[in-house]
């Protein structure tokens, strides 16, 4: 179908299948092959092309984060565990909209695969009003409690407190911007344009990077704020990435626009599809957060200096989710366009190919890990226990490297489909039960410190991997009927 904007786009190996029973496209046991007149080299490079702007895009955004904590770092082991107290109340916060925008992403899928681009115009529509409420109730409230979040998260001296607390009231201040961001982002995901987010992102990150420079110590006449800086900072390249994503969406150059001229008024058939999705998916993710926030206590029961060696290693292992999660980006958006044509057959065999590319990753990063994990935690800190201590958990993080890799990938494919319930019960079982009861009995029964916390963390990783498998293998994702 014709686009409306007239917009040329790329020609994929979708386009290719030809119409027909599914059934002929099984070989003779039963396993979904190539459709005649598309080849393995088309649908690589349709995973490919969407995921490596969203690769670099996620790369740099946390290499931006290491950079930032590699500068609050230098202000000691108290003001690590400070930012350190803030990212889960902040994730907490950030619950409505990261499940509002999994609807988002998926119902644009949707519409892009079945050649309705006005519906997915209003999907966007409809995305961005709902952040924009939710965001502005959840931003005021994040300001208000931000004390209290701190304190829940049990901070371990009035030091840490204080500068969590600091570091929490600016970040709601820039909460909204965040917010919008990540609906646009979301969209653009949706039709396969990772490459424009990548764009404005990165251009943010750097922003970013630079005003940490000047506001943490004081630079070229800036005043030297320190915590408040960094976070500063960061509010200061959230802006960046809203302005240009903004002015992006409303020119409309692409497949999709956000047109002032067309209603904004809630439409309740629309927001019902997003919904669908996105309620699983957010009580996914208030479960999780649930279970993260007794995790993250206990942790920081340890001390400060267990609690800064401990952020630290997290920081490092979030960066080894960019595979996983950049490739899930290719999973779910085209999972769900081939959803969206009818075509199931076609939306298996990009998810396999895209873990099967995912995993070359995963391999590298354990590699990486186990030869250099010494001087990744260096760039940190000099301080000997955070160093020794966390040489020792990146090893742990090695290990996880394939499981974290099939996991992201595989939900999101599941996601693509608007399979969130599952997801939401598997989070829920590790998340809730695994990961923080293992922690409190393996560091208050057995004494094994941070160790036992991140022999928690591997269990709850490796189940988790291996329900999420179990779940895409049933195959009911394929059949799934949601809302349009």
């Amino acid at each position: 179908m014709e686009e409306t904007n007239q917009v040329k786009r790329r020609t994929m190996a979708l386009d290719y299948v030809p119409v027909g029973d599914i059934e002929e496209q099984k070989n003779h046991k039963g396993k979904i092959t190539v459709p005649e007149g598309v080849t393995n080299q088309m649908i690589y490079k349709d995973i490919v092309l969407i995921a490596w702007p969203s690769l670099i895009e996620l790369l740099l955004t946390q290499l931006a984060s290491m950079v930032d904590m590699m500068m609050v770092g230098k202000l000691g082991s108290t003001a690590i565990s400070a930012v350190g107290l803030t990212v889960q109340p902040k994730f907490l916060l950030m619950t409505a909209f990261m499940a509002l925008n999994v609807g988002v992403t998926a119902m644009v899928a949707r519409y892009k695969g079945a050649g309705e681009p006005e519906k997915a115009k209003l999907i966007l529509r409809q995305g961005v009003l709902m952040t924009l409420v939710l965001t502005s109730i959840m931003s005021i409230l994040g300001f208000i409690f931000s004390e209290k979040l701190i304190a829940l998260m049990g901070a371990p001296t009035p030091e840490s407190l204080h500068g969590g607390t600091v570091y929490l009231q600016i970040q709601m201040a820039g909460f909204l911007f965040l917010a919008l961001t990540s609906t646009i982002t979301a969209a653009l995901r949706g039709v396969g344009d990772s490459k424009t987010a990548m764009i404005y992102n990165i251009i943010a990150n750097v922003v970013n990077v630079i005003f940490n420079y000047f506001l943490i110590y004081g630079k070229f006449g800036f005043p030297r704020m320190e915590l408040a800086g960094a976070s500063l900072a960061t509010v200061i390249g959230q802006t960046v990435a809203f302005i240009l994503a903004s002015i992006i969406i409303i020119r409309g150059k692409g497949y999709l626009k956000l047109e002032f001229n067309k209603s904004f008024k809630p439409d309740f058939k629309a927001l019902k599809a997003i919904f669908q999705i996105g309620i699983p998916s957010a009580i996914e993710q208030l479960l999780m957060r649930f279970g993260m926030i007794v995790y993250t206590r206990t942790v920081a029961g340890l001390g400060d200096v267990a609690y800064a060696t401990h952020h630290v290693c997290m920081s490092i292992q979030a960066l080894s989710f960019m595979v996983g999660q950049g490739f899930a980006v290719s999973a779910t958006s085209l999972v769900g366009q081939s959803l969206g044509k009818k075509r199931t057959d076609m939306a298996e065999l990009y998810s396999k190919r895209t873990s099967a590319i995912g995993y070359v990753g995963a391999f590298i990063l354990t590699a990486l890990f186990l030869i250099a994990g010494k001087e990744i935690v260096m760039l940190y800190t000099n301080e000997v226990p955070v160093i020794e201590t966390g040489t020792v958990i990146l090893r742990y993080v090695a290990f996880l490297q394939p499981f974290q890799c099939m996991q992201f990938i595989l939900a999101g494919a599941l996601r693509g489909a608007g399979d969130t319930t599952a997801t939401a019960v598997i989070t829920a079982v590790t998340m809730m039960i695994i990961r923080p009861v293992m922690a409190l009995v393996l560091i208050n029964v057995f004494g094994l410190g941070l160790t036992g916390a991140w022999f928690a963390l591997i269990a709850d990783q490796v189940v988790r991997s291996l329900l999420i498998f179990a779940r895409y293998k049933t195959g009911k994702w394929k059949f799934l009927r949601i809302a349009q």
